[in-house]
Order: C-alpha cells, then sequence, then structure tokens
C-alpha cells in the first residue's frame, strides 16, 4: 500500500505543471516605468480597446534609462539590449504583456467595408425623399471622397492585431499589448473612504446622542432646502403662466431663470428675474426701416451738398487763377522787356 501511494505521489508530481514564482519588486517598477515613458498606440484587439507598443522601442528606452546606469558602485539591472531583451521575455511570462502579430488589411477587406458603407447610404438615401439635383450632388461627393480615401490608403496602410502563436519577446517591430493596468493611489483612497463611511453608518444606533442629534438637524435642514429649491421651481413656472396668460404672450418673465439651469451653487441663484418683450415686432421693424431710409435720405442730401461745395469751390479757385495770371501779365508788360503780338497788315503798312 505504502509503494502505491508513491507511486501514485510521483505520477501527480509528474503531470501537475510547474508553479510559476511571484513576479519580483523589479519587475513592477520597471513594468510601471515603461507604462509612463513608452509610447503607446491605441487599437482594437478581439473587440476590446487596448494600448499597445513595440519591442524595439521599449528596448532603446531601457537602455537609456536609469535601469541600464550604474547607481552608487552597483552594477547595472540591463548591461546590454540581450539582457533587456530577456527581463521583457520573463515579464511575457508573467503576463504583464502578451505579444500581437500585426496583420495589413488588404485592398479586398477595404472595398467590401466601402461597399457595406455605400449600400447603407444608398438605403439611407431611397428612405428619405431627396430631389435629383441632390442624389447627384451627392453622388459626385461621394466619388471625390471615395477617391481621397483611396490615396490615403494607398499612401498610409492600415493594420490590424492578431494573437501569436508565439509568445517570446523579440527586439523588432513586434506589438505587445498591454495587460498590466495599475490601479492609482486615489482609487484606494476614496475606496477606503467609501468603506469606512459605510461602517459609520451601520454603527449609527452606537453614536454618542449629541452626534446623533447634530446628525438628525442636519438631514431636516437637508431635507427642507431640497423642498424649498422644489417649492422655486413650480413657483417660477406658475408666475410665467400667468404672465403670460394676462398679457396674450407678450410679456415673458421668469424667476430665477438660471435655477434649473446646468451651472454652478450660486450662479444658479443668479440673476434674480429675467423679462422679455415680445409684442409688436412687426410695426417696430416698420419704424426701423423708416429710420433707415430717413437716414439714407439724410446722407444722399448731404453727399450732393458736398458736391455742390466743391465744385463752387473750384470756380473760386479758377477765378483766382486767372486773376493772378492776369496780375502777372500786367507786372511783366511794366518792365517792357515782353513781346508784342503784331499782325501782316500792320507790317505792310
Amino acid at each position: 500500500m505504502a509503494e502505491k501511494r508513491k507511486t501514485k505521489k510521483k505520477k501527480e508530481e509528474l503531470d501537475s505543471p510547474p508553479k510559476i514564482e511571484k513576479p519580483s519588486k523589479t519587475c513592477y517598477t520597471v513594468a510601471k516605468w515603461l507604462r509612463k515613458n513608452v509610447p503607446t498606440k491605441k487599437t482594437k484587439f478581439l473587440s476590446h480597446n487596448v494600448e499597445y507598443f513595440t519591442g524595439s522601442k521599449a528596448i532603446d528606452a531601457l537602455m537609456e534609462s536609469d535601469f541600464a546606469a550604474e547607481k552608487n558602485g552597483n552594477e547595472p539591472v540591463f548591461a546590454t539590449r540581450f539582457d533587456a531583451a530577456q527581463f521583457l521575455n520573463e515579464m511575457l511570462v508573467f503576463k504583464f504583456f502578451h505579444r500581437a502579430r500585426k496583420v495589413i488589411v488588404s485592398e479586398e477587406e477595404l472595398k467590401a467595408k466601402l461597399k457595406k458603407k455605400e449600400t447603407s447610404k444608398k438605403k439611407d438615401d431611397d428612405e428619405s425623399s431627396h430631389t435629383e439635383c441632390e442624389r447627384k450632388e451627392e453622388t459626385t461627393v461621394g466619388a471625390e471622397k471615395q477617391k481621397e480615401g483611396k490615396d490615403k490608403e494607398k499612401k498610409k496602410r492600415k493594420i490590424r492585431l492578431e494573437m501569436h502563436m508565439e509568445q517570446i519577446f523579440v527586439d523588432g517591430l513586434d506589438a505587445y499589448v498591454w495587460i498590466y493596468d495599475p490601479i492609482p493611489v486615489y482609487y484606494w483612497f476614496f475606496g477606503s473612504l467609501l468603506v469606512v463611511g459605510a461602517i459609520a453608518i451601520c454603527l449609527f444606533p452606537l453614536w454618542p446622542p449629541v452626534v446623533r442629534k447634530g446628525v438628525y438637524y442636519l438631514s431636516v435642514a437637508a431635507a427642507g432646502f431640497l423642498i424649498f429649491i422644489i417649492a422655486l421651481a413650480i413657483l417660477r413656472v406658475v408666475v410665467f403662466c400667468l404672465v403670460w396668460v394676462l398679457t396674450l404672450g407678450k410679456h415673458h418673465l421668469w424667476l430665477l431663470p438660471n435655477l434649473t439651469e446646468d451651472v454652478g451653487f450660486l450662479p444658479s441663484f443668479w440673476p434674480l428675474y429675467q423679462y422679455e418683450y415680445k409684442g409688436a415686432k412687426s410695426s417696430d421693424k416698420g419704424k426701423k426701416k423708416k429710420k433707415k431710409a430717413k437716414d439714407s435720405d439724410g446722407e444722399d442730401d448731404d453727399e450732393n451738398r458736398k458736391l455742390i461745395e466743391e465744385e463752387n469751390s473750384g470756380a473760386n479757385e479758377g477765378e483766382v487763377e486767372n486773376s493772378a495770371s492776369e496780375s502777372e501779365s500786367s507786372q511783366k508788360s511794366q518792365t517792357g522787356k515782353d513781346f508784342e503780338m503784331v499782325e501782316h497788315e500792320e507790317i505792310d503798312s
């Protein structure tokens, strides 16, 4: 019987998988550092929004970090790129991230997606009543957009991720999807506060009587404040309806207009009221048009007056110039050195 038990234990040890050790503290520190300092990209992987990074960029960042430098005479964590790759491989085994395979989306798949979009658009167009001109414009615009989209797709290749069969870290351009997502510190802080608050509320009968009275008065005050706010909201609607009915919709009066708006506590009580007059719009428009017409006529009269004054000033300037020229000619004649015009008859005589 003892021999049978020993054989059973040996079989169980052989059949059971090897126990994986827990990751060390350095693994967690390196993982946190990589999450903060290594650039990541977002994509969908098996219908989940994930973040991934490339292996070569992670190793480059580690080799430039403090992990690859000597500290106080101690050896660095990563002396070479090979050491960094081995360490990241250990992190992959501990499932901090997993390896994914980049697959370039073919043109056929893109065309199939575009066709699906076109068919859905056509169905929407058939259901909605559009004119023929609008349909032609939409088709031309859609064709232009498709051409632009094809040009962009040729320039930028679309990539999707798939699970890689070989889960090994390689110093290359392979994608590694993050599984490790550390919980922030403030999550723990607020979570602990909620737990303590729930326990304190459950122990309410054990509180001192003074504290219980204080809590009772606070709860009554909070309930009274809520009732007051609800009463104000009802009162403002009643006042608005009364004013609107009595004035046949010409006067609009709102008490505390920001009471139900998405604003802060103090702005919700300011301004105290809002008044609008919405009557006789047509007469006001007619008066405004008449005023504009009068103003335009006045401007035309002013322009005409200005033109007349400019013409008169031009004429006066011309007379002044003529008189100045005559005076100059008279001055020249007085000198006796100017020429005289003589006709042919006088010369013959």
